[in-house]
């Protein structure tokens, strides 16, 4: 049985946020950081980086960024955990077991289409490469943790991992989960669904909103952490913002039940996923979001980690994404 995996005490650590394709602000980063590129790799002499998923998707320079991360990882200069992004990549070439309901993982919908989209065309001429990245895909852990800390990409759900590491200690899965995750009710969706995507209520009475992006959505994504919230207001989080009356209402007992708190006692947490805006900053003393949009012109976020039980606001780093995202 695969043992699980711990990251070093003691060792400095560059906690970066989802990059989505925007390899020229990456370097921009990472040199900022005190990264240089030497033998075509970027490296620190003292710190390593750690990557929070959503490599692929959106971005102009998709193929550039994965190749960036994949020889940093190669030669042991960074880690990299899978987020929703890599498993929808996964899903869509995935597929779904012969009872299943669905044809693959990632059901080919026009949404779904439309979201790999750039990152197919930027492999069309490179079939190999995308097919040699999908295998790297399958090898990325789900989470890391450390002696005081621990990064997921979206959501920290003790009972489900405790559950994962049973089948894989190192949280690293294979195909077969994978292919899993297309049976409702099973580990393996619980599992992608609630530490990839995190955690979600519905609308009240068959409510509908549409995001800034033009997707009407009938679910608002909320928070993990919350030990006492009271309304809807207390648990959004997502950019767009429930409208008023509705996040005045109270929460019931349902929609209690579905939430999940991450204590204030418990390690440092750091996660992607939720398009931040405004200055890097913690959520709690022990949590912190590192997505502040950088594919929508927001920015590219890094935290840097060292032996710390809080997080300190002075040590978030960042870059502004230019339009066009350009090299110096």
């Amino acid at each position: 049985m695969d043992t699980p995996r711990v990251l070093e005490a003691g060792r400095g650590y560059d906690l970066i946020g989802d990059v989505h394709g925007c390899a020229h602000t990456l370097e921009r980063l990472l040199e900022q950081l005190g990264y240089k590129r030497q033998r075509g790799v970027w490296q620190h002499p003292r710190r390593q980086a750690l990557f929070l998923g959503d490599i692929i998707d959106r971005g102009p320079r998709i193929r550039e960024a994965l190749h960036l991360v994949h020889d940093m990882v190669e030669a042991g200069q960074a880690l990299c955990i899978m987020g929703n992004h890599e498993f929808n990549a996964l899903g869509w070439h995935t597929p779904a077991p012969p009872h299943s309901a669905c044809q693959f993982v990632r059901e080919h919908t026009p949404r779904h289409a439309r979201l790999i989209r750039e990152t197919q065309q930027q492999f069309e001429a490179h079939p190999v490469d995308w097919q040699a990245f999908l295998d790297w895909f399958l090898q990325l852990p789900l989470l890391l943790e450390g002696a005081h800390f621990r990064l997921v990409h979206a959501c920290w759900d003790q009972q489900l991992i405790d559950q994962l590491r049973g089948r894989f200690a190192n949280a690293q899965v294979d195909q077969a989960f994978v292919a899993e995750a297309a049976l409702p009710g099973s580990l393996a969706g619980q599992v992608f669904e609630r530490l990839l995507r995190g955690t979600d209520l519905p609308l009240p009475a068959g409510m509908t909103l549409t995001s800034g992006d033009g997707y009407t959505r009938r679910f608002f994504r909320t928070k993990f952490w919350e030990e006492a919230p009271r309304t809807y207001g207390d648990v959004v989080f997502q950019p767009d913002a429930l409208p008023e009356p509705v996040a005045a209402m109270p929460l019931g007992p349902g929609e209690r039940s579905r939430l999940l708190a991450y204590g204030a006692d418990e390690p440092l947490l750091f996660v992607g996923h939720y398009w931040r805006q405004g200055r890097p900053a913690p959520i709690r003393p022990n949590l912190a979001c590192l997505d502040y949009s950088a594919v929508k012109f927001g920015k590219l976020v890094a935290y840097r980690l060292d032996e710390e039980r809080q997080l300190d606001p002075g040590k978030f780093c960042w870059v502004e994404v230019e339009r066009p995202e350009l090299p110096q």
